[in-house]
């Protein structure tokens, strides 16, 4: 991971944690103060996302790491495992929101939340959207999943302080008019709020687990990088190539043919000049396999070039 890289998304992360420790402790207190199950469900949910941040930071610091003999292909998946990290502590945290809000419900509620608590949610809708545009741009731009899975966390905590803010409104409607019934309401909000938090982290834990298993790109992707080698001077061409997705960088292996008339050296010049080519071109590209091969005229499908011809290109000429 580059300099640049890892300063934005240390950074991102770093805005989650505090705005996530500022947003749980406003809306614990408020909602201990304003007798609201719904905003106290919010209020764990976004100290949650504080464990959830510190997970995003330890994967991007372990994904920096350079490649060692243990890990040749270097540290990239620590990002998706770490969004796996965060995507776990959303459905514990969904589970204890929803069982918090059932018990309050069996038991009942005396009282509507105070107006209060609807000022703290607004708050918390405004604060969480902005953190997830920055988080999902960023995300976007440096390939990072586990920025992109806070993201996707803030935006959650989004619908949930929405869904406890219809609920504290209701359970408020219940107090003006006199409905005593719609002070279940608010504990309801909590339980939605719990089945939103965890049917979004088990589509984050889905996705996370799909990007820790090595899986190369589609055809299309593929083919501008095909296209990149082809031009290379003394290839010939590109009998095959795999792009594999590592964490957030790709790495390629490129099969190659070469005029079988030159030299050894020649052959692997030509094959630097590949690899050296595909790394500066595609930043997310970080390591290149090149294998030369002899080229073969009679070989099927390789018949662009007059078998008769003796000039073909080399790195020399």
């Amino acid at each position: 991971m580059s300099e640049t890289r890892f300063g934005k998304a240390q950074m991102a992360a770093w805005m989650g944690i505090i705005g996530n420790l500022t947003l749980a402790a406003v809306k614990g207190t408020i909602g201990f103060i304003a007798g609201s199950k719904a905003l106290m469900a919010d209020a764990v949910s976004s100290a949650s996302d504080v464990a959830g941040s510190l997970a995003v930071l330890v994967g991007l610091k372990a994904s920096r790491r350079p490649a060692d003999a243990d890990h040749p292909y270097g540290h990239g998946k620590a990002e998706p495992i770490a969004a796996i990290v965060v995507s776990v502590l959303m459905i514990v945290i969904g589970f204890e929101i929803g069982k918090s809000s059932l018990e309050a419900l069996k038991s009942g509620v005396q009282q509507a939340p105070e107006w209060i608590a609807l000022v703290a949610l607004a708050i918390s809708i405004l604060v969480k959207e902005a953190l997830f545009r920055y988080n999902y741009s960023l995300g976007k731009k440096l390939s990072s999943q586990a920025l992109l899975a806070g993201a996707w966390d803030h935006r959650t905590d989004v619908f949930a302080s929405l869904a406890a803010g219809v609920g504290v409104l209701g359970a408020m409607a219940g107090d003006l008019f006199n409905q005593p019934k719609l002070y279940m309401l608010d504990p309801l909000a909590g339980i939605f709020v719990s089945i939103l938090v965890l049917r979004t982290g088990y589509k984050m834990i889905r996705e996370s687990v799909h990007n820790t298993m090595d899986h190369v790109l589609h055809e299309e992707d593929a083919a501008e990088l095909v296209q990149a080698v082809q031009r290379i001077h003394g290839v010939i061409t590109v009998d095959g190539l795999r792009a594999r997705e590592h964490g957030h960088y790709v790495i390629v292996d490129v099969k190659i043919s070469v005029n079988p008339k030159i030299t050894v050296a020649e052959g692997h010049e030509i094959a630097k000049l590949a690899k050296q080519h595909l790394m500066k071109r595609f930043i997310h590209v970080s390591d290149v396999l090149v294998h030369v091969n002899p080229y073969d005229p009679g070989y099927p499908y390789k018949n662009n070039v007059d078998p008769e011809q003796d000039e073909m290109p080399t790195l020399l000429h």
